[in-house]
């Protein structure tokens, strides 16, 4: 396999020997314990894509991770969601030994079969590129989720029946609800932190309309705010919905009018000249959208403006 691809693991018992530890009590789930892994830093793959779920709870972790495109900020967290099929980077510490400690579920999609929770746990956004920032726990809600592991792997390592995939899948579907609880309100206390996201907004727009830098005659859109960003666009726009209430299009929409209303007001720059310097292609799309966000449209702002 050339060194630049991923190493691909289609299976928990391929992962759990990839680390070098026996073979899992249950094919579709198992949990881990990152300090029993038996492999030396230089020996570890660069970048990793598993074919199943990866729930990482870290209490110690001295590698930096890339999740798809982005670092991600799992050296500051405690908790961290993979999907299957996504990359994750990893690069190894300088010293020889990995002493990670913490715990890895594994989860094969296939445990999900015919229940709620194999659609359910795709919309869950922190299985997503779009959030590369760790879930933090506080020492209380890390019990919990430990916990809700340990339960996991009580049940796999009791005699299976009928009910054992219920059981789990039940207990999954629990920690997933928590682990969604921590991320809304991780979302809300970190409000303040993310408030220079605001600022590079509004300075982005600014530098947009003030170099013309159009590579078409059109507006900004959300995936161009996102990626100056460096963030995915359903990211960006759920923490913005979390820090004003408005969507990514709304802000970029009141930008617009912003400007608009400054070069009704203060030149004489026709509509068509308007329409065109703001993105437009044509007046009519620009009168439209003009007075969907105001009321009035561009003329009659203009007019009502120079009567005051």
């Amino acid at each position: 396999m050339p060194a630049n691809l991923p190493l691909l693991i289609k299976t928990i018992t391929a992962y759990h020997r990839q680390v070098g530890l026996p073979d899992p009590v249950h094919p579709l789930v198992s949990l881990l314990r990152f300090e029993d892994f038996k492999y030396e830093a230089d020996h570890a793959p660069q970048a990793i894509v598993n074919n199943f779920y990866s729930i990482a709870l870290k209490r110690s972790f001295h590698s930096v991770m890339r999740y798809g495109q982005q670092e991600a900020d799992f050296d500051a967290g405690i908790m961290m969601f993979v999907a299957p099929m996504q990359v994750i980077g990893i690069t190894a510490p300088t010293e020889k030994v990995v002493n990670h400690t913490g715990w890895l579920l594994l989860v094969h999609p296939d445990l999900l079969w015919n229940t709620s929770l194999a659609a359910k746990i795709r919309k869950y956004e922190y299985f997503s590129y779009q959030i590369n920032e760790a879930l933090h726990l506080s020492e209380q809600e890390e019990k919990m989720i430990v916990d809700i592991m340990q339960n996991i792997e009580r049940e796999y390592q009791a005699r299976i029946d009928n009910l054992s995939q219920d059981v789990m899948v039940a207990q999954l579907d629990l920690m997933l609800t928590y682990a969604e609880r921590y991320y809304q309100r991780q979302f809300i206390t970190r409000r303040s932190s993310s408030h220079h996201i605001l600022a590079e907004m509004e300075n982005y727009l600014d530098q947009y309309y003030t170099n013309n830098n159009f590579q078409s005659t059109r507006i900004p859109s959300v995936t161009d705010l996102a990626e100056a960003l460096h963030l995915s666009p359903n990211y960006l726009s759920r923490l913005l919905k979390t820090l004003t209430g408005q969507s990514t299009k709304q802000f970029i929409m009141d930008k617009v009018i912003e400007l608009a209303k400054e070069k009704l007001s203060t030149t004489n720059l026709s509509m068509n000249e308007i329409a065109y310097a703001l993105g437009f292609e044509h007046a009519q799309s620009f009168s439209k959208m003009f007075k969907s966000n105001t009321t009035l449209s561009p003329l009659e702002f203009r007019q009502s403006f120079k009567g005051n």
